[in-house]
């Protein structure tokens, strides 16, 4: 059920804040959170509030606090916070009376917006509106503006506003204090330095105050304390009139690519320019040139259009869109993006499988030039994968299963969550033994050559990192009694069985490792000796490819069983079944913990998330549809969608086996991990996995648009709520329109730069020139 404090604008580009309650700050603080990629900022009201987290992140600044700890992004100064006095009282939603409240995030502009009619005996009615943007077209720039307009009593206004270094991550401080000045009566500065990594950060802000439409002159009372300068400005206003105090920030880093060449000094006198460039500009223009290069780098590329009688639908997509455009770094390939994007502190800005599993596709089919971005992180960070295999014991390279900075290698931390029955920290194995991500990996980089044809890419970087993962696989496989070779002790997706043999997904994901690099390696091979040679001289390839071979006859792979059940993994079957009931309607997930620790819960036949399901999508044209359902008739029952990386591989699946009514209850179910009643769900960031994944649930699931062996298919599916559905997609250069309504889907051609794109429907082959039009089967698969 949609939360009823958080609703839409009629033109569906907006996400509204009804009422103010200071107990749930944090649920717009993320979900209104802004960002351009290179920087993200929680959306803290500019007052102060004791449940508020004041967060700011720039992309790629990891640093570590302490030698104890892992790295993660720190939490830079805050510019945000503004404290206003209006004839003698501050200003807080928490007193006084809030006679109408808003607060909006317009997601085709990238605008925040609140509208308050505030009360007290001293103040009488004010109208105030807060606008605040991080700008798409300087991404070093935020703007602010607060709008005061008295509408019963003249005022006299207090404003104390500048640069907060006293922040922290929870109390971690990660900077050494450095430098403040306010230089020519008109630019604050502050520059501090990262405790380990030694990045310098460079933050400026500056204020202008305009009354009605006439510029004022006034005095700024500079204060500086320890990590901190703030200036305290007053002027006063009478009633009708309105005041506008505008305030622009910048921020840069000796990490930014495009600083890399020059000295600290330099760095910081060019961000001193750029923020008195703007000394003349009004926040509307600076909007208004956010918005254009929102709409270039955004709208103009990315095209999903529902017409639903659920309004709700579209807003959701475009709100994923939004989200996940905010946080991928476009400006620097050295950057991934973080399981919380930058809207918090949550997994401390570390990178997972959720990357390359749930948010790659969404890039690779809308933008994949961004996709391959992606892939040249992962590239980049080779050698501390190779590290990791080599300290492990194997060969080739093994991903961290939480990535960073290029260098920092794992960082995954190695303790958690108290266990309730020792009472001790428990030890999170995912750094260790949850490996599968190697194989995600390589998955990736096939779907983005079967996408895109991009040579270039695989001479240059995929196939060294297919190459890899595969010498690190066949390394890391076991001898079995049965003759076979088996992975064990290993964690799948499903990460509430830790220790186990055979995961099923990790072991049909390996063989598709295998597979690929012994394709390929014979495809250069043949079509491009010298690069082979080089590849055979680097890798020793020329030995590896009858390795591949031999392990890859030789691998165990799960079948399903007489009642085509699939073993999730070697014990899964037959572990306790215990009644889920009171878990499976859980208000906040994790509620099993209340009740056993995750030795206990090893032992039962209870998952977190979708695991068999994930497999099926992935691999799906190995498993029948018999298959498919009796795995989804045993494994959903047990399955708690403790992860929000759950929902939507099991509402593609539903869609598949032909519920599309289940599909869609699971994909609003999706949806409100963020948008949903739950107040607290996004305390610690947004849910950036689960944006992915709904926006593979509209593409890959309702729009029906998957890859079967290397080839396009297209099988639409869409809710009985939604009379249509349009989207976009990139095809091997091409980009191509499906246009899908109850009845039959419509393929256009929008580039033609190939005469002919191939697709099948339903086991039909078709080939598009400029437009095709395909009914749908009724009939389920």
């Amino acid at each position: 059920m949609q939360n009823q404090n958080i609703s839409h604008s009629p033109d569906q580009w907006s996400i509204i804040e009804n009422d103010f309650n200071s107990d749930y700050i944090g649920k717009c603080e993320v979900i209104m959170a802004l960002g351009n990629g290179y920087m993200g900022i929680r959306s803290t009201p500019e007052e102060k509030y004791l449940t508020e987290t004041r967060n700011w992140f720039v992309s790629g600044t990891f640093n570590k606090a302490h030698d104890t700890e892992v790295t993660e992004l720190p939490n830079i100064p805050d510019v945000i916070q503004m404290t206003l006095e209006i004839n003698g009282r501050r200003f807080t939603l928490d007193e006084g009376q809030v006679k109408s409240y808003t607060r909006s995030l317009d997601l085709k502009t990238g605008e925040l917006v609140r509208n308050i009619l505030w009360h007290t005996d001293e103040t009488g009615d004010l109208d105030i509106e807060f606008h605040r943007l991080v700008s798409s077209h300087d991404l070093h720039l935020v703007a602010q503006e607060i709008r005061i307009k008295p509408l019963e009593k003249d005022c006299q206004i207090k404003v104390v506003s500048g640069i907060n270094g006293q922040v922290t991550n929870s109390g971690a401080q990660h900077f050494v204090e450095g430098s403040k000045r306010f230089y020519d009566k008109k630019v604050m500065h502050m520059n501090q330095v990262t405790t380990e990594s030694d990045i310098e950060v460079f933050i400026n802000v500056m204020h202008r105050i305009v009354l009605d439409d006439q510029r004022l002159d006034h005095d700024t009372l500079i204060m500086m304390d320890r990590r901190k300068i703030f200036g305290h400005m007053s002027f006063s206003t009478s009633v009708g009139s309105q005041v506008s105090i505008t305030k622009f920030s910048n921020v840069g880093t000796t990490r930014d690519l495009e600083f890399v060449d020059m000295d600290r000094e330099s760095i910081k006198k060019e961000l001193l320019n750029r923020i008195e460039g703007y000394w003349d500009k009004s926040f509307q223009e600076v909007l208004e040139a956010s918005g254009l290069a929102l709409k270039d780098k955004l709208w103009d590329q990315a095209r999903v259009e529902i017409d639903s009688s659920v309004s709700f639908d579209q807003v959701a997509a475009r709100f994923a869109m939004y989200h996940l455009y905010g946080m991928m770094p476009a400006h620097d390939k050295r950057m991934g993006i973080g399981a919380k994007g930058l809207s918090g502190e949550g997994y401390k800005g570390h990178s997972f499988w959720d990357t390359e599993v749930f948010m790659f596709p969404y890039f690779l089919y809308t933008r994949p030039e961004l996709a391959r971005q992606l892939l040249e992180y992962r590239y980049l960070t080779l050698p501390g994968a190779r590290k990791k295999a080599y300290e492990n014991g194997f060969e080739g390279a093994q991903f961290p299963w939480e990535s960073a900075w290029l260098e920092d290698g794992e960082v995954t931390p190695v303790w958690g969550a108290a266990d309730i029955v020792t009472g001790k920290s428990t030890k999170i194995w995912s750094g260790f033994i949850e490996q599968h991500i190697s194989a995600d990996i390589a998955f990736a980089i096939y779907q983005y050559y079967n996408v895109t044809g991009d040579e270039a890419f695989m001479e240059d970087f995929g196939y060294e990192m297919l190459f890899e993962t595969a010498k690190f696989w066949a390394s890391r496989l076991e001898d079995g009694q049965d003759g076979l070779l088996h992975i064990n002790n290993v964690i799948g997706p499903d990460e509430y069985k830790e220790h186990v043999d055979d995961n099923a997904f990790t072991n049909y994901l390996v063989d598709l490792n295998f597979e690929l690099s012994i394709s390929f390696a014979k495809k250069v091979r043949d079509e491009n000796p010298k690069l082979y040679k080089d590849f055979d001289k680097k890798l020793g390839l020329d030995s590896w490819i009858s390795v591949w071979e031999e392990k890859r006859r030789k691998i165990f792979l799960p079948r399903p069983n007489q009642d085509r059940v699939i073993p999730q993994d070697s014990t899964y079957l037959t572990k306790e079944i215990i009644d889920l009931t009171k878990y499976k309607n859980q208000e906040h997930v994790g509620s099993l913990f209340h009740d056993y620790n995750l030795t206990q819960v090893n032992n039962m036949q209870v998952s977190k998330q979708a695991d068999i399901m994930m497999l099926f999508y992935l691999r799906e044209d190995l498993f029948s549809r018999e298959v498919k359902l009796a795995n989804w008739e045993y494994y959903e029952p047990k399955t708690l969608h403790d992860s929000s990386l759950s929902l939507s591989t099991h509402a593609i699946i539903a869609n598949d086996i032909g519920n599309k009514d289940l599909a869609y209850e699971l994909y609003t179910r999706c949806r409100e991990i963020d948008l949903g009643q739950n107040m607290k769900s996004s305390d610690h960031g947004i849910h950036a996995a689960s944006l992915g994944g709904m926006l593979q649930v509209v593409l890959n699931g309702f729009g029906g648009l998957r890859i079967l062996n290397g080839k396009l298919r297209i099988e639409p599916n869409i809710p009985n709520t939604w009379k249509s559905l349009t989207y976009d997609f990139h095809w091997q250069g091409d980009t191509l329109r499906v246009e899908v309504s109850q009845t039959e889907f419509v393929i256009s051609n929008m580039t033609k730069n190939n005469d002919m794109v191939e697709f099948s429907y339903k086991g039909n082959d078709y080939l598009l020139r400029e437009k095709t039009t395909v009914l749908l089967d009724k009939v389920s698969k």
